[in-house]
């Protein structure tokens, strides 16, 4: 199939980890970067030893997330990037607001969790910020691209609709069969007019993928039907991206040759 037949259906970041996705109809890719504010909050969970003034990356059980917290997928959490100020929605109704750039505004964000989480909790949960970082699931700043076509066989596997916000990509591909996008390691990708991103791996799943991305509940095993099934656990691709440009849904993607 040829590479035109890809195109980009959505595009979503994740202001803070482990919280609802944000779609964007288009957004400019810096190269060595992520989406901008993209996971660029997260929840501690207890004390990890992040260091705002020296950031480094932490493994994902150091801070609220979807693995262990599925509740957090319950909420409508909504952030104005101009004004870093995040909403939370419980029930259809505002549980807390708070701008993220200021203590006041964060300690209304910590309250709310050190109640909505606390059995959860390790320690009091702190909103962690960094400038330039990123509290991805890799050390690497990349951009994750999942293959709906990928996403459609698992469905057909479990005989059960999956919805591909469970694999918390950046990037939503329309067009490649299933599980092309693991040929495509190494390759550059094309996407726009300049954007280049090279892709570096697959990536492996784990038990967030179980929980339903609106309501919370595990109601599926998906590593374990990915195994069973498909001989790997293993949904979507990283890529960094080498050339900067402008991406946007219906954007077409092509292996860029040398």
């Amino acid at each position: 199939m040829p590479e035109t037949a890809a195109r980009i259906q959505s595009i979503y970041r994740y202001p803070v980890k482990g919280l609802s996705p944000q779609a964007l109809e288009r957004t400019a890719l810096a190269v060595g970067e992520t989406l901008p504010a993209d996971r660029l909050y997260a929840i501690e969970n207890g004390p990890s030893g992040f260091d705002p003034a020296a950031p480094s990356y932490f493994p994902k059980q150091r801070f609220l997330m979807l693995m262990r917290n599925e509740r957090l997928a319950a909420l409508d959490t909504r952030f104005d990037a101009t004004t870093h100020t995040l909403t939370i929605v419980v029930d259809g109704k505002e549980a807390a607001i708070g701008d993220l750039s200021t203590t006041d505004g964060r300690a209304a964000i910590e309250d709310f969790f050190a109640h909505y989480c606390a059995k959860d909790l390790r320690g009091p949960p702190r909103v962690l910020n960094a400038a330039g970082f990123s509290f991805s699931d890799v050390a690497d700043k990349v951009v994750s691209i999942i293959n709906l076509a990928s996403v459609a066989a698992i469905e057909d596997a479990l005989s059960a609709p999956v919805d591909p916000l469970r694999f918390r990509g950046n990037v939503h591909v329309s067009g490649w069969p299933a599980w092309h996008e693991f040929d495509l390691v190494g390759e550059t990708i094309a996407i726009g007019p300049t954007a280049r991103l090279k892709v570096i791996s697959r990536i492996e799943r784990c038990a967030a993928t179980n929980v339903e991305p609106f309501t919370g509940i595990r109601d599926m095993n998906i590593p374990k039907t990915l195994m069973t099934c498909f001989d790997h656990v293993d949904c979507g691709i990283y890529a960094e991206v080498i050339e900067a440009g402008e991406i946007a849904v219906g954007d077409g993607l092509n292996v860029s040759r040398p």
